[in-house]
């Protein structure tokens, strides 16, 4: 009966991966009927003290071989837990409502709760180990984090340095602007000017407080488009074009 109850366990947990609930309570009912149904079965012993050593040695190898593999379906059984408890702890600190140490210690106290009940009384299995690997785990995530968010504040502060940096340059280019040419003016003018009859232009611009004049020989190529005098006669009087930009 208790093998037919084993496979049956087996087959939740190893092919369907199946984590059960209250699974020590289980593998102790099955693991005592065993036992019990042995000793109820068992001839007595009476006084005789080899019988008795005899019948002691069988009692240990059957629940030897109940416990077995019962303990390999109890390791799996952990790595269910502490993979659930794995994924709390990641869901948690994703949320803002709780730092990376409360979350922990939600997942730490979720995995002790859940692998004590997994736990069958008496026996010797343990989970500390499984705990402990999943404590290192939650660390190493921790500090990973950590890492990229010191990261990411380390960037943001050196982005925010150099824009300063540049700022008090841009600054310090006005100020040497305005001790060399004194105050900057907002107006920006443009005069441009075509000789009659010549290829010759002449241009001239304020900008900034300062003022530039360029003499260049430009053909005018669209001459045969415009007429007979060509660009020259069809501007304002003095042949003189004028443009105004004003900054405010």
């Amino acid at each position: 009966m208790f093998l037919l109850q084993i496979e049956d366990l087996k087959k939740k947990v190893i092919e369907q991966a199946e984590c059960i609930p209250s699974f020590g309570l289980r593998s102790d009912e099955i693991c005592n009927k065993a036992l019990e149904e042995y000793a109820s079965k068992a001839p007595d012993a009476g006084d005789d003290s080899s019988a008795a050593l005899v019948y002691d040695s069988k009692l240990e190898e059957l629940e030897s071989a109940i416990d077995s593999p019962l303990q390999v379906l109890y390791m799996r059984q952990l790595a269910f837990i502490r993979e659930a408890a794995l994924q709390k702890f990641r869901a948690a600190s994703r949320t803002s409502e709780a730092s990376d140490y409360e979350a922990m210690l939600q997942a730490d106290a979720q995995f002790e709760r859940q692998a004590e009940d997994a736990t069958r009384e008496g026996s010797d299995w343990e989970y500390a180990s499984d705990r402990m690997h999943l404590q290192a785990v939650m660390n190493e995530l921790a500090s990973s984090g950590k890492k990229i968010t010191d990261m990411q504040l380390k960037n943001a502060q050196q982005q925010s340095t150099a824009m300063q940096f540049l700022q008090q340059q841009q600054q310090m280019i006005q100020q040497l602007q305005m001790q060399l040419y004194g105050q900057s003016s907002p107006w920006n003018i443009g005069v441009a000017y075509r000789v009659p009859d010549t290829n010759f232009n002449i241009q001239g611009a304020y900008q900034q407080g300062r003022t530039n004049v360029q003499v260049s020989c430009v053909p005018d190529e669209y001459a045969s488009l415009l007429g007979p005098n060509g660009f020259t006669a069809g501007v304002g009087p003095g042949n003189l074009g004028l443009s105004l930009n004003l900054s405010i």
